[in-house]
């Protein structure tokens, strides 16, 4: 596969619409398309994490990014697009209310805090593994699959800026300029990790890798625009916003030594490096003034921050343990047998 070279590509140019995994995603598409899908599947017959509605939320999302090709701006609030994200979002909310259970007396201190205890056996950790055991092409395929974030990083968590007050406000812009760069356009690091995905021999376009990434790449990256996209989850975006900062640094050292030792070029050696360091600060600015702000103006707010702190890790943990196995499987399949991949 030839690699765009990433001062050449450009994120204004919108990706081409993927392929659908089900009847819901496939009615979805239809009416993107300007077809008639006929009855669209209720989404509350469709698994919470499973591949189908994952695809069907994630291009519904991307409405209010960079969209597709061939699919009108104006469709970003049709409403009955609206409507029926709705029912997915219903469906994918209620499922980690249920599985992610937030007791009263839970703090967000407390949840933070146990994000900083590194575990005792590693042995379901990706950034151990990858930094222990990791080959260039795991690092390819992780690359890929964190695209459809690192190519928009930030802009997620910037939806929340308008609702929020006073310290929190300031402290949370503050993080959000290191992350655009701090003015400058080649430091963004939606750009940066651009250019780590040119030095792993990776296509740069927005959005490319969408059809091989799993439901669980895929439900990391809606989590947060389910978040941000809604006021009343404001609480659980800042959550999502601090556990992703108060792990970022120790892992992306790790990452940096497996892209060393794999031989990647510096570039990709050196969008963790910057998270090393940026992290290590951004974590302190968020938990004090992002969260401490947060919850002084509006104490209410704190199971939803808990919310999105263990909602985070456990579809974390979920896409971690279905690369982990995919692996592991693939690894142990001889070579002759192996199939193709995209990476």
């Amino acid at each position: 596969m030839s690699a765009t070279r990433p001062r050449d590509q450009s994120r204004h140019r919108p990706p081409p619409l993927p392929e659908p995994r089900g009847p819901l995603s496939a009615a979805v598409l239809a009416l993107l398309r300007g077809s008639a899908p006929g009855s669209i599947p209720p989404a509350a017959d469709r698994a919470p994490y499973g591949e189908d509605l994952q695809l069907a939320l994630y291009v519904l999302y991307e409405l209010h990014y960079e969209g597709f090709q061939g699919v009108p701006d104006g469709l970003e609030w049709d409403s009955g697009l609206l409507a029926c994200r709705a029912a997915i979002e219903d469906r994918f909310l209620g499922a980690l209310r249920a599985d992610v259970p937030v007791d009263g007396t839970d703090t967000a201190r407390q949840a933070l805090d146990e994000l900083q205890v590194e575990p005792v056996d590693p042995v379901g950790s990706l950034s151990h593994f990858l930094c222990d055991e990791g080959e260039l092409g795991h690092l390819r395929e992780y690359a890929a699959l964190r695209s459809l974030y690192h190519l928009k990083e930030a802009d997620p968590h910037a939806w929340v800026i308008p609702r929020l007050h006073g310290r929190a406000k300031a402290a949370m812009v503050a993080v959000e300029f290191d992350e655009f760069g701090a003015g400058r356009a080649d430091e963004i690091h939606a750009q940066l990790y651009a250019d780590l995905m040119a030095d792993l021999g990776l296509e740069t376009a927005y959005g490319h890798y969408v059809d091989t990434a799993p439901a669980e790449a895929l439900a990391t990256v809606n989590l947060m625009s389910l978040f941000g996209l809604h006021r009343a989850l404001r609480g659980a975006l800042v959550g999502h916003f601090a556990a992703v900062e108060v792990t970022s640094s120790p892992a992306s050292r790790r990452l940096a030594e497996a892209m060393r030792r794999a031989g990647a070029g510096p570039a990709a050696v050196r969008f963790y490096t910057e998270h090393v360091e940026a992290d290590a600060v951004h974590e302190q600015v968020v938990r004090h003034d992002v969260v401490g702000g947060l919850l002084e103006s509006d104490p209410d707010l704190e199971a939803d921050v808990v919310f999105g702190i263990r909602t985070t890790g456990r579809l974390e943990d979920a896409l971690a343990a279905r690369l982990l196995a995919d692996w592991r499987r693939r690894d142990r399949v001889p070579p002759a047998h192996e199939s193709s991949t995209p990476w």
